[in-house]
């Protein structure tokens, strides 16, 4: 099946004949406890959001004050004090910058609020995709994670504007973080250093340490270094750990030794001869079905930074270690033209092979895992159920015409490329540039089928 998107009318009397109406709601149901009810937001409606920064200019930190508004057709979601600035780290190259957004109280402190039918907090995202030119690509392995009930940022188109200028379509989403309706580990303070305690919560992240405030390289302050290197890797690259939460300012001695241990047991046992032991091999560590989906979904999207950038994994009190939440695959499904991120015939997590210069690797664990014929079971299992429900064409497709169909009801796409004229245009590392949007939808919509029906073979020669 492919598919080829057509003038609005013969488009949408397409997707009236092929799939059954969907109301897109940017929020999908994911097994969060105590969540508000979504705000419903129908197909001809797309969220305005308005910041007023009063003359001051917008920088990469530290935020700046700025008054911040949010309608849903003629409804005010929102309004009130925000602190706004740039986020990201190579991304900050683009003339379309991507905002972190603290909503705050008339005094300037910190204030929870729910905004457009989140669970309520003060960190807030606004992502512009600009190589993305579908606009979808993170919103769309988002929405993947949480219908296969794993936490993944809860996130909405939006149009934005700053100062009265309009920015063009932006995700609305939430900032990774620990939260009991985000990455939900247990409060680990400062005098928790013994004990049960100890042992939980944490949050860990295999990242580029540049967009951060963690200083100019890693260090024994700010992560710790895996004691096995990355296969294949060319020169004496490292796979370090991030301290995430407690983050690198707050976190004490005693539970950096723990963490630490606890990963370099882990990747102990795995490396050992005995790794498939259920009692004392890599199982002993880690939460399987979770590395099997976090697998699953960094594979469907041949996510290039998969496993090696962006990469998230926590561990609650008494708990094993999880992979997740995923982030960040603005360069995954065909937008990459690097290291095979463009192909559809090629497993992501064997990118060192393709790149063993690069200097982020991915860590040994993947290739071992898929060592374990107990682990292969699972995960062939796993993808059969996930291919007749979420991953199955027919979702999968459902989701991109919808967002297609939300934007261009809204007239968002137009207004987006008037103001970003970059249709037609290379902006790296895209592996594929269309003349119009139609081309970018179509190409991303095709590339998922290949994919999708490439993995259904490979998977079966594990």
């Amino acid at each position: 099946m492919k598919i080829q998107f057509l003038s609005k009318r013969v488009y949408t009397l397409f997707i009236l004949g092929f799939f059954s109406l969907i109301l897109f709601t940017g929020c999908n149901n994911d097994a969060i406890d105590n969540a508000p009810p979504d705000i419903i937001i129908t197909k001809d409606i797309v969220p305005k959001i308005s910041i007023q920064t009063n003359g001051a200019t917008i920088v990469d930190e530290p935020k700046i004050d700025a008054q911040m508004s949010i309608s849903i057709g003629d409804v005010i979601n929102y309004e009130g004090a925000v602190g706004i600035e740039f986020r990201g780290a190579s991304s900050q190259s683009f003339p379309k910058k991507s905002y972190g957004v603290e909503t705050r109280d008339q005094n300037n402190n910190d204030l929870d609020v729910s905004l457009l039918g989140f669970p309520e907090e003060e960190d807030w995202i606004l992502y512009g995709p600009y190589s993305d030119k579908s606009l979808m690509r993170n919103i769309l392995v988002y929405d993947l994670a949480r219908d296969i009930d794993m936490y993944a940022s809860r996130s909405i188109f939006t149009e934005l504007k700053i100062n009265n200028k309009d920015q063009g379509v932006y995700i609305f989403m939430e900032k990774l973080k620990r939260d009991t309706q985000r990455i939900n580990v247990s409060t680990l303070t400062l005098d928790q250093n013994s004990g049960e305690e100890l042992t939980g919560g944490y949050i860990l992240k295999i990242d580029k340490i540049s967009g951060s405030n963690l200083g100019d390289g890693y260090n024994n302050f700010n992560s710790f270094s895996s004691s096995h290197s990355p296969p294949n890797a060319s020169y004496d690259q490292k796979i370090n750990f991030l301290y995430e939460y407690p983050d690198a300012e707050v976190i004490t001695a005693q539970q950096k030794i723990y963490i630490s241990s606890y990963i370099k047991d882990f990747e102990n046992a795995l490396a050992s001869a005995d790794f498939k032991d259920p009692n004392i091999g890599y199982s002993k560590y880690i939460d399987v079905p979770s590395f099997i989906d976090f697998f699953l979904l960094n594979e469907i999207s041949n996510n290039v930074d998969g496993y090696r950038l962006s990469t998230y994994m926590h561990k609650d009190r008494s708990g094993k270690l999880k992979m997740g939440p995923v982030w960040d695959f603005n360069l995954a499904l065909g937008n990459a033209d690097y290291c095979g991120g463009g192909e559809t015939n090629l497993w992501a997590y064997k990118f060192n092979e393709r790149c063993s210069q690069d200097y982020w690797l991915i860590p040994f664990w993947w290739e071992r895992l898929l060592q374990d014929p107990a682990f292969v079971s699972q995960l062939k299992n796993r993808w059969i159920t996930l291919r007749n429900g979420p991953f199955s064409e027919d979702s999968i497709m459902s989701k991109i015409i919808g967002y297609h169909e939300t934007l261009e009801n809204a007239g968002a796409i137009d207004k987006n490329f008037n103001i970003w004229k970059i249709l037609g245009v290379y902006l790296w590392p895209n592996k594929f540039v269309g003349n119009t949007y139609i081309d970018e939808n179509n190409y991303l919509s095709n590339w998922v089928l290949d994919r999708l029906t490439w993995m259904d073979g490979a998977l079966n020669t594990l």
